[in-house]
C-alpha cells in the first residue's frame, strides 16, 4: 500500500494526526527532501527505509515503491504542503493504477494557508476580495496562455504565486501589465511556519526590491492584491445583528445565508 501524505508546511507539528500516524506506521518513506522539513521523518520508526526523492527521478521513486510493495511492505510518498498543488503525484498514481498497486492520499496544511497565517491575514475579505487565483509564473515549467500571469490580474482578485521568487521583476511587470496598480499591496512570505519564517509587506512593484534586500531567492509565495492591506472591508453578513441565517433570527428583514 502507498500512502501520498502531505507534510504541511514546514513546522514540524502541522502535519495532520492521520499523517503522523502513517509515517509512524511506514516501512519505506520516500520524501521530498527540497522542501519537506527533515525533522518530520523523527515521526517513522528505527525500522524503515528513507529516500530523498530530490536526487531521484519518477522511474527511480517507481521502483522503490514496485520493491517495497512485492515484499509487502507499507511506503509513505511524503510531499510538502498539500501534495494535490504543484506535487506532480497524478503522473505517479497513473502509473500506480497501471500497476494495480493500491494508493491513498492524505491531505496536508499547504504553505498557502501557512503563508496567510504568517501574515495574520483573511483572503477573502467582503467587499475586497471573494476568490483567490493559486498559479506560478512560467518558467521552465510552462502556463497555459489562458493562465497567465497577466490574465488572471485583471480579475483584481487575490493571489498566492508560487514557485516564482527568482522572477520577481518579471512578476510585477506582468502584475502591472494585468490590471494591478503599482502600488497594490503585496507581501513576500520566505519559508512560511518553518523557524526561520520571514515576512515582508511591500506593494506590487516593489516586490523585487525587497526580495533582494532581505536576501531572499527562493521558497517564498508572493501575495498580491487589496486584501493584503486587511482594511476597508464590510462586515460579515453572517455575523450581522440585522442578517436572519439557518440558526439565527436578525433583526431586520433580510434573509437567506450568507
Amino acid at each position: 500500500m502507498v500512502y501520498f501524505v502531505g507534510a504541511g508546511s514546514g513546522a514540524v507539528d502541522l502535519i495532520t494526526v492521520r499523517g503522523k500516524n502513517m509515517l509512524e506506521q511506514a516501512d519505506v518513506v520516500i520524501y521530498a527532501g527540497s522542501l519537506v522539513n527533515p525533522e518530520l521523518l523523527s515521526y517513522a520508526g528505527g525500522h524503515c527505509q528513507i529516500y530523498n526523492s530530490a536526487t531521484m527521478t519518477l522511474e527511480e521513486v517507481l521502483e522503490v515503491i514496485k520493491s517495497a510493495e512485492a515484499s509487502g511492505l507499507t511506503t509513505v510518498r511524503l510531499h510538502t504542503g498539500d501534495p494535490c498543488l504543484y506535487g506532480a503525484i497524478r503522473e505517479q498514481m497513473d502509473i500506480l493504477e497501471q500497476l494495480h498497486i493500491p494508493y491513498e492520499v492524505c491531505p496536508g496544511v499547504s504553505s498557502f494557508c501557512g503563508a496567510a497565517a504568517a501574515l495574520q491575514m483573511e483572503y477573502t475579505l467582503p467587499e475586497i476580495s471573494q476568490s483567490v487565483i493559486i498559479t506560478r509564473m512560467a518558467g521552465r515549467t510552462p502556463v497555459p496562455e489562458r493562465e497567465s500571469i497577466r490574465s488572471f490580474a485583471a480579475h483584481g482578485a487575490t493571489m498566492v504565486i508560487f514557485l516564482s521568487t527568482g522572477m520577481l521583476e518579471a512578476l510585477s511587470e506582468e502584475l502591472i501589465a494585468g490590471g494591478y496598480s503599482p502600488d497594490t499591496p503585496a507581501a513576500i512570505v520566505y519559508k512560511a511556519t518553518w523557524p526561520d519564517e520571514k515576512t515582508l509587506v511591500c506593494t506590487v512593484d516593489t516586490l523585487a526590491n525587497r526580495a533582494r534586500e532581505e536576501h531572499i531567492k527562493k521558497t517564498a509565495l508572493i501575495i498580491v492584491g487589496n486584501a493584503v492591506s486587511q482594511s476597508g472591508y464590510e462586515r460579515s453578513k453572517l455575523y450581522d445583528p440585522v442578517f436572519t441565517t439557518e440558526f439565527r433570527q436578525g433583526t431586520g428583514d433580510k434573509g437567506a445565508e450568507r
